[in-house]
């Protein structure tokens, strides 16, 4: 799970809702206060994730120029989801991030995918990559990830199917170390429990089976292609991204004392990488 700093958006940010042909989505939007942007930028969490998780982020991409829009997928945290399994699969969510493109309305945008986002992104891209200028996957594998990390969202989906969401979170952080325990815990509670468990639980088995698609989205051309991620990673061993970024013949940046998630962990350094990605293109 990412820990934002804070749920607080910066100044330059607005709460929104990005109305589209597939539905409402619930949007942190933030744009530069000094002119026009240079490009718009659409942000898609991971598991467990939201919005907020890039919100140490945007105020320094908005800085550097551009106009970011990140957003809860249907189901995840402020965007409400249905309770049947069919809604959350992989080309519906896929689907969801093309409305939410067109929707923006703003030509081309920059597109990154931040874990299972870097996954649902990938296949929207495979649909269609008209509506991208450039894709960054950011902590996100090749394929299914690690058994370690299948065992726990096994778990995590079995325990799910039979206890409610209060009681989930509560099982959850019992294992926890006291001082993660204490960070932020209210803003995390609420966020948990506004997920729809169904949604965990669908994409949660997406994690554990995804192919390798690697070659497909290396066909993609031309569209600029950048793997970033932290310096060590829980959910997909590092040199699996190494060897992702040279098959797609990605840049590939690796942030210095992040883990999975570098938007939270080293968002300064992150945010530097990932505009001058985009101010390349």
């Amino acid at each position: 799970m990412s820990r934002p700093p804070t749920f607080l958006p910066p100044p330059c940010t607005r709460a929104d809702v990005l109305r589209t042909s597939r539905g409402d989505f619930a949007v942190l939007d933030a744009r530069p206060e000094n002119g026009p942007a240079k490009g718009t930028a659409l942000l898609l969490p991971g598991y467990t994730g939201s919005k907020e998780d890039f919100i140490a982020l945007l105020e320094p991409l908005a800085h550097a120029g551009y106009r970011v829009v990140s957003v809860d997928g249907r189901g995840q945290y402020q965007t409400p989801g249905p309770p049947n399994p069919d809604a959350y699969a992989q080309r519906e969510l896929a689907l969801d991030v093309l409305a939410q493109a067109e929707a923006l309305d703003s030509g081309p945008l920059h597109l990154l995918g931040h874990s299972l986002g870097g996954q649902i992104s990938r296949a929207a891209v495979l649909l269609d990559p008209a509506p991208f200028r450039t894709f960054t996957v950011m902590s996100s594998g090749p394929a299914a990830i690690a058994p370690g990390q299948r065992q726990k969202v096994q778990l995590l989906s079995e325990v799910l199917g039979t206890m409610e969401m209060a009681e989930v979170w509560d099982a959850m952080r019992a294992f926890e170390p006291p001082e993660e325990a204490e960070t932020d815990g209210e803003d995390l509670r609420r966020r948990w429990l506004l997920h729809n468990p169904v949604q965990l639980i669908t994409t949660g088995r997406q994690l554990t089976v995804e192919p390798d698609r690697v070659d497909e989205l290396a066909a993609v051309q031309p569209l600029p292609k950048h793997v970033i991620s932290g310096e060590r990673d829980d959910t997909w061993p590092v040199p699996l991204f190494d060897d992702m970024a040279r098959r797609l013949g990605a840049l590939r940046t690796v942030v210095a004392g992040a883990g999975h998630s570098p938007n939270t962990d080293r968002p300064g350094e992150t945010a530097a990488a990932i505009a001058g990605f985009w101010s390349r293109h």
